[in-house]
């Protein structure tokens, strides 16, 4: 590879500012903020909306919006046919 032409490959702390879970892995992204990992070295850091601890698709809480969702509409449908039979 030629030299210069590449960013910097480095380690960088990832934070998710919802739930403050916070990782590290090797990035090409900089910033001016830094953090000391447990390691006690200062690696930079990166703040993130969200992330894997805290997307509803990764924590199992979209799934049960959508499966409640689908049992209302059943009983707003159905739930009236019941009341007519008795």
């Amino acid at each position: 590879m030629k030299k210069g032409i590449h960013p910097n490959y480095d380690y960088v702390v990832f934070r998710d500012t919802s739930c403050g879970d916070t990782f590290r892995i090797r990035s090409t992204c900089t910033s001016n903020q830094t953090i000391e990992w447990e390691d006690g070295k200062t690696y930079p850091l990166i703040d993130l909306d969200t992330s894997s601890a805290s997307h509803p698709f990764y924590t199992g809480e979209q799934r049960r919006v959508s499966a409640e969702g689908r049992v209302a509409r059943f009983q707003q449908r159905f739930g009236s046919l019941r009341s007519k039979k008795t």
